[in-house]
């Protein structure tokens, strides 16, 4: 592929049935797409520690592991939390449907498939989810590691940095397994969490990585009862933001401003890349010209470099 070739889809296709795997395989290849293909659960498992599908097609039952049940683990990786499954099935009872909605996939389409039909569904979830990863991948260009639990604390969704502070935090945990490594582990949870009682939300503890990092959780507001938005961030002893906090003796939240406002940004972009009101970003600029002895922004500014700049 060409630096100007559009980028090609990933479509796993799984079903134990070779002939449905190669009609599927020939009509997709011939519609664009790249296709990788599986023959049983355990196989698309295997391919998707490797390899992360923008959708997945998957055959309701199969022997061993059904795709409900191989649905439900992928929507356990945060990596995978917003790629579209569409299930294919055989099985015109509703509450079959109703299954593999609760399992969390997106679509269906009935056995035996119609290729055309196909196609579009594909299209349409394909279009979402292409929505959905640029809208993510923004938020993580500003600065913002954001993620999505349930009531439960299991991970609904989250932007791809934080998936991959998430992972480091679940091959970090006591006992973890490769699983955790690849997906944050089974019931991909946030460590520490507690269930909130009512509306409150207690944020979870901070989790210190092997090199040192410190992983913490903010609770950001909820948008739901059953989705809460959460923002993760990772400390680096010797990340600037830490670098000023100790060479200027500021908070935390402080040093985050200060090094944003070192940077050139607004007030109001400072509060979108760390998820706070314009407000409170005030309120924390008062601080640090109260700490740095200045009146005004250029002054904090040049304290700021001077700071990072002294070795």
């Amino acid at each position: 592929m060409t630096a100007d070739a559009p980028r090609r889809d990933i479509v796993l296709v799984v079903d134990d049935a070779p002939g449905t795997l190669g009609m599927l395989n020939d009509t997709l290849e011939a519609a664009g797409h790249m296709v990788l293909v599986a023959q049983s659960a355990a196989a698309a498992m295997a391919v998707i520690e490797r390899i992360t599908p923008d959708i997945v097609l998957l055959d309701a039952v199969m022997p061993g592991m059904d795709g409900f049940e191989a649905c439900r683990r992928m929507k356990r990786d945060a990596r995978l939390v917003s790629v579209p499954v569409i299930f294919m099935t055989g099985l015109a009872d509703s509450e079959d449907v109703v299954r593999g909605f609760e399992a969390g996939g997106v679509d269906y389409v009935i056995k035996p498939v119609v290729p055309g039909e196909v196609l579009a569904r594909l299209g349409a979830h394909l279009a979402n989810a292409r929505r959905t990863r640029s809208a993510h991948a923004a938020l993580d260009v500003a600065g913002r590691f954001l993620l999505a639990v349930d009531r439960d604390g299991e991970v609904l969704w989250a932007t791809p940095q934080a998936a991959i502070l998430l992972r480091l935090v679940g091959a970090s945990a006591p006992g973890a397994t490769r699983p955790a490594v690849a997906g944050v582990g089974e019931g991909a949870r946030i460590p520490g969490w507690v269930p909130p009682a009512g509306d409150e939300v207690n944020t979870p503890p901070t989790v210190i990585l092997p090199d040192g990092r410190t992983v913490e959780f903010h609770h950001v507001g909820r948008i739901s009862r059953d989705e809460i938005l959460l923002r993760v961030t990772a400390h680096d002893p010797y990340a600037e933001e830490n670098l000023l906090r100790m060479r200027l003796g500021l908070t935390v939240r402080e040093a985050e401003v200060l090094l944003w406002l070192g940077r050139g940004k607004s007030n109001r972009d400072i509060a979108e890349i760390l998820v706070m009101s314009p407000r409170t970003v005030n309120k924390h600029l008062e601080g640090i010209y109260s700490k740095l002895g200045v009146e005004n922004r250029a002054s904090a500014a040049a304290v700021s470099v001077r700071a990072l700049g002294s070795g």
